[in-house]
């Protein structure tokens, strides 16, 4: 009786084991439910879009790619989604194609150094009255259309980590402003780049064993600045992220250090497959950011590195439990920006 009961016991045993595997397998999703995880982004079409560039001559591939789809304004882009990604309902936007480049109002005049390179450029202003009434416009567009902004991919709060404290105290006043401005158009999420030297600064030997003293000049200032800009965005309502560019940001690591010293749900990152700096961080940088992040990451190919592949970078954020949007940010390759980014599309709906 003893050995019938066990038996009875085990199989039962069993049979709940088997029950509770099957109700924590995940549910597959829907073709609806994969859609809205998915964004289109500007930055794959960004040659298709009118420029401030007087006088410069578009190039043959620009020409070709824009007798195919035609010449848009930012304004085109939520119904451009609508044609090109039938069901897509998000949107993933660069700030260097905002505003109406018609009205210099909408403009401030801003210094950048790129290298030993410095020059002057114009840029879009979101706190202007004109500035805010093209966001308006914008916002009527994304309405009217049902695209809705996901995420800003932000360039031009600069200097957020310099070491001069008036140049970071500018870079934050910037960033807030475009806070203001995304929130205005519906945005969950915006980019700020950390700033600093392109190339980050590397240890040097002490006694035979590395130091790194310069590079924690540069992190405490991140982590002062990332502070105050997710303060700021948690009154408004947009979180700020961070991507691995170039910089601090070049290093996973110290993303984790600003995001674990910064300590705020309004702060996070937005990993994009592609921005590493060597090919082994593909998928080793993204499995260490990834946990970090929880509203955005850019899905992209670049034909920088030999192989990229974009299903396995995507089942790595599933893993991590990601429940944001995969927006497709096709950087280089064979193909056109419209083509690359059908194939992000492909790739990340079969990885879903």
């Amino acid at each position: 009786m003893d050995q019938v009961n066990r038996r009875d016991w085990l199989r039962g045993g069993a049979a709940m084991a088997v029950s509770a595997a099957a109700s924590a397998a995940p549910k597959p999703l829907t073709e609806k439910e994969k859609l809205a995880r998915i964004a289109s982004n500007t930055w794959p079409m960004r040659t298709l879009f009118k420029t401030r560039a007087a006088g410069r001559t578009p190039n043959e591939k620009t020409l070709e790619f824009r007798k195919k789809y035609g010449e848009i304004t930012m304004l085109d882009f939520p119904q451009f989604t609508k044609d090109i990604f039938p069901g897509v309902t998000h949107m993933d936007l660069w700030s260097s194609l905002f505003g109406d480049f018609n009205d210099e109002s909408m403009y401030a005049k801003t210094t950048m150094t790129m290298g030993t390179n410095t020059r002057t450029v114009s840029e879009f202003d979101p706190s202007t009255p004109t500035g805010k009434k093209w966001l308006d416009q914008l916002a009527g567009k994304i309405a009217a259309t049902g695209v809705k902004c996901h995420h800003v991919s932000n360039n031009a709060p600069r200097d957020i980590c310099d070491l001069d404290p008036e140049k970071r105290k500018a870079g934050i006043e910037v960033a807030k402003k475009w806070l203001d401005g995304s929130a205005q158009i519906g945005a969950k999420t915006m980019r700020v780049n950390t700033g600093g030297p392109r190339i980050a600064p590397n240890a040097v030997a002490t006694q035979d064993y590395p130091r790194n003293d310069e590079i924690v000049k540069y992190l405490s200032n991140a982590i002062e600045s990332f502070k105050e800009m997710a303060d700021y965005g948690g009154k408004v309502g947009v979180k700020v992220t961070i991507e691995n560019h170039w910089g601090l940001s070049a290093n996973p690591i110290n993303v984790r250090i600003i995001l674990d010293e910064v300590k705020h749900p309004f702060c996070e990152a937005s990993p994009d497959f592609c921005n590493w700096e060597h090919e082994y961080l593909l998928y080793h940088g993204l499995e260490a950011l990834a946990p970090y992040t929880h509203t955005t990451v850019h899905a992209k190919y670049w034909n920088r590195w030999k192989e990229v592949d974009v299903q396995r970078c995507v089942k790595i954020m599933n893993k991590a439990n990601f429940q944001g949007k995969f927006a497709l940010e096709y950087e280089d390759g064979p193909g056109d920006g419209v083509d690359g980014a059908r194939y992000l599309f492909k790739e990340v709906m079969a990885a879903l």
